[in-house]
């Protein structure tokens, strides 16, 4: 009898189904995680306690584990049976100084809160490296799992990989995957390719004048008004020297000014705006445009500004073969009716995109929205967000699948593996 090798589809599709089914399984010990994480949320950098129950988590699974030096980082490498590629999951653990309003039984009360979904990002990263652990003998590579602090602002993701985070494992990650939960039907993933989040930067203009008396603006430089000036010079600039379908927003959030009283003409005026990017070239087109148009309109009005724009993240770009497998993956996953493309980019930031500059890879959104029609419908970073974390066994499965559909080996298909017998 000739027998002949195990269909490499049908072996990954056998595959995604054991490990939703597994995920199922350990959802309440991800939810119990989840909620001790909800309930005593920490920020930036340093989160020590989180660190410490992550630890805890991934206690007896077999991880070389190490944890930062710089930040309350934890980097777990889990080592297939067989050698081959290294495959990167992340999840974000931080959260923000917010205080919670939800009215759950397991808020937080002090005066930080997991607005984000950090929790769920990092009980699901564990789940995930739980049904790997596994599947130990299944794998030819290594999987790096990056449980990372300062996501919110604190550029942790850059902080871990100055530390070495991508050569852990002796070689670079072939792809790296993270999820972020938002409101929505629960349960349903969504991504693309391209550009998937925007880019952030902060500008901020000073507009130099000379002050003086209210009464007497004629004897001083006002610089308030030509501060507005530059305000709807910006605005004109955004709608006009940038392609409609490349989206660029910029808000001015903040106007002051050095006056002492309310009579006194400042010396200067100072705005300070957010501006949100998809593409390098934008980027690269505002670095050069502010200061010609802050500067000018300034000029015109006898006075000087001066111009400082900082970029802080730069877009999340998802590789395009690399999203396209994971579609495949997800559908194979969750169902092909919850895994939808995305439109367009999102104009938040996410420094999972320092990642993605070196690593190709895909970020994409699980929606964790409440099923209760009751519940709270507010979006992430709000004081009364809720998420369902019942979605915890979806983001565990799906992590999980993504690395091992590119790590698993299956010995009926290494060789020649076609037996005869008589």
């Amino acid at each position: 009898m000739t027998t002949s090798p195990t269909h490499p589809e049908a072996s990954e599709t056998r595959s995604a189904g054991e490990l939703t089914a597994e995920a199922r399984e350990m959802l309440p010990e991800l939810v119990t995680l989840r909620r001790r994480l909800h309930g005593d949320p920490e920020l930036g950098l340093d989160t020590p306690r989180t660190q410490r129950r992550v630890l805890e988590a991934l206690d007896g699974l077999g991880l070389e584990i190490t944890t930062g030096a710089t930040a309350t980082s934890v980097v777990a490498v889990l080592r297939g049976a067989l050698p081959g590629p290294t495959v990167l999951l992340r999840g974000d653990m931080d959260g923000l100084p917010l205080d919670e309003d939800t009215g759950l039984d397991f808020a937080a009360e002090n005066g930080a809160m997991h607005a984000c979904g950090h929790d769920l990002h990092t009980a699901g990263l564990v789940g995930a490296a739980r049904l790997l652990a596994a599947r130990r003998d299944e794998l030819a590579g290594d999987v790096l799992f990056m449980f990372q602090p300062g996501e919110e602002g604190a550029g942790g993701a850059q902080v871990m990989i100055d530390e070495g985070l991508l050569d852990t494992t002796g070689s670079r990650p072939e792809a790296a995957y993270a999820l972020h939960v938002a409101p929505g039907p629960r349960g349903v993933v969504a991504t693309r390719p391209g550009a998937a989040m925007a880019g952030s930067s902060s500008l901020t203009i000073t507009v130099h004048g000379r002050g003086g008396h209210g009464s007497q603006p004629h004897r001083a430089q006002d610089p308030v008004p030509t501060a507005a000036e530059i305000v709807q010079g910006l605005q004109t600039m955004v709608a006009r020297r940038f392609d409609a379908f490349e989206p660029v927003v910029l808000s001015v959030t903040q106007l002051s000014t050095d006056a002492g009283a309310v009579n006194i003409i400042p010396d200067t005026a100072t705005l300070q705006a957010t501006v949100r990017t998809t593409s390098e070239t934008a980027v690269e087109q505002l670095r050069e445009e502010l200061p010609r148009l802050a500067e000018g309109i300034a000029s015109a009005h006898g006075m000087g500004a001066e111009v400082d724009f900082e970029v802080l993240y730069p877009p999340t770009i998802n590789d395009a073969a690399r999203t396209a497998e994971c579609l495949d993956v997800l559908r194979e996953t969750l169902g092909a009716e919850r895994v939808v493309s995305m439109d367009r980019a999102a104009m938040g930031s996410e420094d999972f995109a320092f990642v993605l500059q070196q690593v190709p890879g895909t970020f994409f959104m699980l929606l964790a929205g409440p099923e209760d029609p009751q519940a709270s419908r507010e979006v992430n970073h709000s004081p009364r967000v809720i998420f369902d974390d019942s979605v915890l066994a979806e983001a565990a499965a799906a992590l999980a699948t993504l690395a091992h559909a590119r790590l698993a080996s299956d010995s009926a298909v290494s060789g020649d593996v076609s037996a005869t017998t008589g």
